[in-house]
């Protein structure tokens, strides 16, 4: 029942993909070319195209990949020594929905002219941090995002919904069920494990154009495989947005007084089979532990989650995105949110269906926690990494659990009954020139154990500051013109 045609055929999962099972597969399936595709600086996908001219090639680019110009891709490698490999990843083959001609498209890892990861490259820096968290903790760190995006059309004029009130909202007064599922077919053919979609809160109509936000979800999967995921849908996403003549934008915030959109990034720790994020029914010290860590470095995570101007539009007090750095159970105006668990007693299942009495044994393992600062500006596989890097700081502190305590909101931040508590917590970064300064303040934690590379640090710092926007927001808050003129900029982020 995979929808990955390669899964189907080969009969095994991807990550048991060998590269004779891909030869194989190409030449049983009429496949004509080959893609490599690799994120650059700007956090999209790249694409590398070959023709099959026979199977010896084809096993040449599968195991030797190809070169590519590195400063092209990345501006903290020098043109004068910039080649650098592309190695496909093989576990990452889908076939190409898009393709005319018959095409096996994979993700490629980046290494250098020694043949070694390339050690600033975002994909390798997730992997590294996965690695010294499994060191550390002897488990291992599982992710998955909530994907916002709008969708804009012409306005047919039939079924408007309710302003800001789209949130599940169903045809006709959803426009894009019909355009968000065939997505989500796509996105689970090129390999992407999907939990749901829906429509989102915002939605509006602007110069006879409809703006429509919708949300996929996906399941939590090992740390790289959540930001392949997120890659690949993105892709999918505007892809197919644009044969179909849609504009589609995951910038975090597109206009005033409308829902921004973010990117939510859900994680659990596991080890084996078993979720460590509860112990008895109730949220576990592993868990508490991971969140302390993240909490800690939070100011420093939005410089790899929040990577452009318009992210601190949306990022403002007293509305849903959070400010302040603490975190609660259901509780969405904190910064990390433990959702409703499957720890209830009773059965629902029986419950709605009087049949199946008895069918559940236990609930399932589904607890994980939130982060809800990020947008889709993010570099996702830096944005997962630093979350990775974080949560491990959090099993080294001796305080976590009192810190925990401390840190801990049980209803809205922004209620009056908690004026002193808001006083007394941190809050997020106000700009890209601020979270730069964060970063720099906290650069050692995630250049520990080598997992960001000093280089890349720098680079994440200079192009923040390079926005020089320490006061735009306060300039753009009294003039709707000028504030989009930025949101147009930025408009296609990420």
């Amino acid at each position: 029942m995979n929808p990955n045609r390669v899964v189907d055929f080969l009969r095994k999962p991807a990550a048991e993909f060998r590269k004779s099972d891909l030869i194989r597969f190409v030449k049983e399936n009429g496949i004509r070319m080959v893609n490599f595709m690799y994120p650059a600086d700007d956090n999209r996908l790249k694409t590398l195209n070959f023709v099959i001219n026979s199977e010896a090639y084809l096993d040449s680019i599968l195991t030797f990949g190809e070169r590519v110009d590195g400063s092209s891709l990345f501006p903290f490698i020098e043109a004068g020594n910039s080649d650098l490999y592309v190695i496909p990843r093989f576990s990452t083959a889908f076939v190409d929905p898009f393709a005319e001609i018959p095409t096996l498209t994979m993700l490629a890892s980046f290494f250098d002219k020694e043949g070694r990861p390339l050690q600033s490259s975002p994909e390798y820096t997730l992997r590294k941090a996965c690695e010294e968290f499994t060191k550390t903790t002897g488990m291992e760190f599982y992710a998955m995002g909530e994907l916002e995006y709008y969708v804009i059309s012409d306005d047919t004029g039939f079924f408007h919904a309710s302003d800001q009130k789209g949130y599940h909202e169903s045809a006709p007064f959803a426009k894009f069920n019909d355009f968000r599922t065939e997505c989500m077919d796509l996105i689970a053919r090129a390999g992407g494990q999907i939990k749901y979609g829906h429509n989102e809160v915002g939605n509006f109509t602007i110069d006879s154009k409809i703006y429509e936000q919708n949300e996929i979800e996906f399941l939590p999967v090992p740390a790289v495989e959540a930001a392949d995921n997120l890659m690949v849908a993105k892709w999918v996403i505007r892809t197919l947005a644009a044969r179909k003549g849609y504009d589609v934008t995951f910038a975090p915030k597109i206009t005033a007084g409308k829902a921004g959109s973010g990117l939510h990034i859900h994680f659990k720790v596991m080890k084996g089979d078993q979720n460590m994020m509860t112990d008895g029914g109730r949220l576990s010290d592993v868990a508490k532990k991971a969140i302390v860590g993240i909490l800690e470095n939070a100011d420093a995570i939005t410089a790899m989650g929040n990577k452009v101007p318009t992210s601190y539009f949306r990022l403002v007090p007293h509305q849903e995105a959070p400010t302040s750095i603490c975190w609660g159970d259901r509780n969405r105006s904190v910064l990390v949110r433990v959702p409703l668990g499957w720890n209830g007693e009773n059965d629902m299942c029986s419950q709605a269906n009087p049949l199946e009495a008895d069918a559940v044994a236990a609930p399932p393992q589904k607890q994980t926690v939130e982060l809800r600062s990020a947008d889709c500006s993010a570099d996702i596989y830096q944005l997962i990494a630093a979350m990775v890097v974080a949560a491990r700081t959090g099993f080294e502190m001796d305080d976590a659990l009192r810190r925990a305590d401390e840190l801990y909101v049980n209803v809205n931040i922004h209620n009056d009954e908690n004026k002193d508590k808001l006083a007394q917590l941190k809050s997020l970064p106000d700009s890209c020139m601020a979270s730069a300064k964060a970063l720099a303040a906290r650069r050692r934690v995630f250049e520990d154990k080598e997992v960001f590379s000093p280089r890349l640090i720098d680079g994440i710092i200079a192009k923040l500051e390079s926005y020089d926007d320490a006061d735009l927001r306060a300039k753009t808050s009294d003039s709707h013109n000028e504030m989009m003129k930025v949101v147009r900029k930025f408009w296609h982020c990420g």
